[in-house]
């Protein structure tokens, strides 16, 4: 008798009872049926794989035109950093050439040298004018704490009338454009004073 009679015969019976009693133990073990013979697990599989892709691609794409809307944002508001640092140097020089003419020589002014003293500080008003409408603002330190992000200490000056560290002389005024500092200003600060902290719980205790 050959192999393939023999399959036929009662041992293919045998077999396939074998077949079953295995599948029967595996189940009783705990283990799940392959879901490669089941279409309805392997398409929600799929589903699920694809749903996991298009969100991780909507969060890049969100973030991709947040970052763009902020390099377009930070273009248009530091396009002209250079260029408005190099007109402070020039406003600078105004300034310098208005402070050199003595308040005594302004006031015996002929008409002539009136009319062009005003005409360098209506210079330098303009000038100031428009970088500003470019978002320069001019940063007021007198009387403020140092700060070493706007400020930059030239000296210091013994006054023990008011808080230590704090700018009582601006040297040269300095300038930020948007939320950056374009230029420090350069300042001199009390020495000797009382600290900040203790000035201001002196102020409220007399409060």
């Amino acid at each position: 008798m050959t192999d393939e009679t023999a399959k036929n015969g009662p041992d293919a019976a045998a077999d396939a009872q074998t077949e079953s009693q295995v599948q029967d133990e595996t189940i009783a073990a705990g283990q799940e049926p392959s879901q490669d013979n089941d279409p309805l697990a392997a398409l929600q599989a799929e589903n699920s794989e694809l749903r996991d892709r298009f969100l991780r691609l909507a969060a890049e794409m969100d973030n991709l035109r947040r970052r763009t809307e902020r390099d377009v944002k930070d273009a248009k508001s530091y396009a002209v950093t250079a260029f408005a640092r190099d007109m402070l140097a020039v406003s600078d020089n105004l300034r310098r050439a208005i402070d050199a003419v003595p308040a005594e020589a302004k006031e015996a002014a002929e008409a002539g040298l009136t009319a062009l003293i005003e005409g360098v500080e209506m210079t330098e008003r303009a000038m100031l004018t428009t970088l500003e409408r470019h978002g320069v603002r001019k940063i007021e330190p007198e009387g403020q704490k140092f700060d070493p992000n706007f400020h930059q200490a030239m000296f210091e000056i013994p006054n023990p009338q008011v808080p230590n560290n704090t700018v009582v002389q601006v040297v040269q005024p300095g300038y930020t454009i948007g939320d950056r500092v374009l230029r420090p200003a350069m300042v001199g600060v009390a020495k000797g004073g009382p600290k900040a902290e203790a000035a201001t719980a002196e102020a409220d205790g007399k409060a």
